[in-house]
């Protein structure tokens, strides 16, 4: 089962919201009212309200006190959280060498516009996606869960992957090796100046070749991990409007749950 944590945020937040919005006009002012002749009266006989006197007379419902403490606290959260930055886990081995299963990233919801939560959709134009960001996004085949990949091909772009190479507009991306750790081979990869890692199988031949044009609107991406990963060489491209934002940091390293996390492991995403 998926868990849609925005849409929750925004639940919470319209019920919190609303309900504090309801105590501080229909009930807040009779409380008020209450406390004021309370006051007047205790003044009246020469006397000061104790602090039980008080609680009684205020009389605050536990609906309203949950929504007044929780909805300031919630509002901010959703915020961060739809346009500023929002923490995702590595699930997987399609990003190594540049991601491990465990690695805890945050997303720069920032960078490709502002977006309302939810619904995804583009409210103020900020920037462009650039090849070699590596990019989390909405999978096409199933909104509902979220990817992560490198962005290869911009729209229009003619993208080729031919001999474990990557070819854009006709253009081979040079790779230089690095490190055998068979059956994985480590490469430096440069993409259009955008520098990192990749790792091919050597008992892997022909994955996933061909030769695809980006239609208007639309994202090739693929994996680091380029003999292991589900991508646009399988599923075709990613719309715009289920690009969620752009990877740019690990915190957290945490593998198992039964595991110590390591915030040792630190450092920005190439």
């Amino acid at each position: 089962m998926n868990f849609d944590f925005a849409l929750v945020l925004v639940v919470l937040t319209f019920v919190t919201g609303a309900g504090w919005f309801i105590d501080k006009v229909w009930f807040a002012p009779t409380r008020q009212d209450r406390l004021d002749a309370a006051i007047k009266a205790a003044e009246a006989a020469e006397q000061e309200l104790t602090d039980e006197q008080l609680r009684k007379i205020e009389n605050l419902p536990g609906w309203a006190d949950l929504s007044r403490s929780m909805f300031p606290v919630i509002a901010f959260v959703m915020v961060l959280r739809s346009f500023l930055v929002e923490p995702f886990q590595i699930p997987s081995g399609s990003m190594l060498p540049t991601l491990k299963i465990g690695d805890f990233i945050l997303v720069n919801k920032f960078s490709y516009g502002l977006r309302l939560p939810v619904i995804n959709t583009k409210i103020v134009p900020v920037g462009d996606p650039q090849r070699g960001d590596v990019v989390v996004f909405k999978y096409p085949l199933d909104p509902s869960i979220n990817y992560i990949k490198r962005l290869i091909g911009l729209p229009g772009d003619v993208i080729t992957y031919k001999n474990k190479t990557i070819f854009v507009n006709g253009v081979a991306q040079q790779k230089n090796f690095k490190a055998n750790y068979s059956p994985n081979i480590l490469f430096d990869e440069n993409l259009s100046g955008v520098e990192h890692e990749i790792y091919t199988n050597g008992r892997k031949t022909g994955g996933g070749e061909g030769e695809w044009q980006v239609p208007a609107g639309h994202y090739f991406v693929m994996g680091d991990n380029r003999d292991s990963s589900s991508d646009s060489r399988f599923w075709k491209f990613v719309p715009d409007n289920l690009l969620v934002g752009k990877a740019f940091a690990v915190w957290m390293y945490w593998p198992e749950f039964l595991s110590i996390p390591n915030v040792t492991k630190a450092r920005l995403i190439k």
